[in-house]
């Protein structure tokens, strides 16, 4: 499997990424890099701690979009100042971002080998967006879009409280995505909700006695701090690792439905919400398979293949 990954690099990123380096079969063939839970140069830098932690310093990254297409954007990270747990201290970089834009290297890459990537987008989708505004015939030259985002029952996790978070930070570019590609499998906000990791789960993987571990027990100290002492559910949630356990692995998938999706772009309290038409009222063809079902055995394997090397 050759991958594509677009991340906006946050602590549920950085496992996801862990996950697809580590996966047997499987090449990362580039990183491009938005803004989402940190700004962009944060971002960057994350991305790059991960490639160092994995020996993996020869994975070309690309720098993309700082900003939304059109709405205003703030970072409200909930991983920490540098969206990384504040992980510190970094190892130093072996090599650092490549001079061509994100959006252009996607397109680039996907002309070069059409029919052979899969695209993983674990951020707002803007620099997808912005491959496809440029390029018409991106989409169609992608393999497969895999996609972690949406509220699927308007569980959102936002301030448009119908919204979820790489939605809700660029809905246009949400809805040229779903509207250009003709198929993407999605994993959204509540399935995340409903298959979280055991907090027993957790606590075996950040015992590995591996550097991997210990890099993944660093980056989620303060983020688990709440759940450890008992403040908050005792549980991981795992957004982007499950989206990527769903590139890597398809057969963890034990239910989901495909349904056309477009994105609400307007309204008070549903800016940013996906739409799912249920009963083919819209008339318009099937564009997402909806994943609402997922072996978590399959998924705690992957974790721990990840993490154990």
């Amino acid at each position: 499997m050759r991958l594509l990954i677009d991340t906006d690099a946050g602590i549920d990123d950085a496992v996801a990424l862990l996950m697809a380096l580590a996966h047997p079969g499987t090449t990362v063939e580039a990183i491009t890099t938005t803004y989402g839970n940190v700004a962009l140069e944060k971002v960057i830098r994350n991305v790059l701690t991960v490639l160092e932690v994995m020996g993996c310093p020869g994975v070309p990254v690309y720098a993309g979009s700082s900003q939304p297409l059109v709405a205003r954007w703030a970072a409200e990270s909930i991983f920490g100042d540098d969206g990384l747990g504040n992980y510190e201290p970094r190892p130093p970089f072996s090599k650092g971002v490549e001079p061509e834009h994100a959006a252009l290297a996607l397109i680039h890459m996907a002309n070069t080998y059409p029919g052979e990537l899969t695209l993983v987008a674990l951020a707002p989708q803007t620099n997808i967006a912005l491959a496809t505004r440029l390029d018409p015939t991106f989409p169609s030259n992608i393999k497969e879009l895999i996609i972690m985002g949406g509220a699927i029952t308007a569980e959102g996790n936002t301030d448009n409280v119908a919204a979820e978070w790489n939605v809700y930070c660029d809905p246009e570019a949400a809805y040229i995505t779903l509207n250009a590609f003709p198929h993407a499998r999605l994993v959204s906000w509540e399935t995340t909700l409903h298959h979280p990791l055991p907090i027993e789960d957790y606590n075996a993987l950040t015992a590995l006695p591996t550097p991997r571990a210990q890099f993944f027990a660093a980056i989620n100290r303060v983020f688990m701090d709440p759940v450890l002492t008992g403040r908050t559910p005792q549980h991981y949630l795992l957004p982007d690792p499950l989206a990527m356990g769903v590139a890597l692995e398809p057969g963890l998938i034990r239910h989901s439905k495909v349904r056309h999706m477009t994105v609400e772009l307007h309204g008070t309290h549903t800016r940013g919400q996906t739409v799912i038409d249920h009963n083919g009222r819209l008339k318009q063809s099937a564009n997402v398979e909806i994943v609402t079902e997922i072996d978590m055995q399959v998924m705690n394997d992957l974790l721990r293949r990840a993490l154990a090397g």
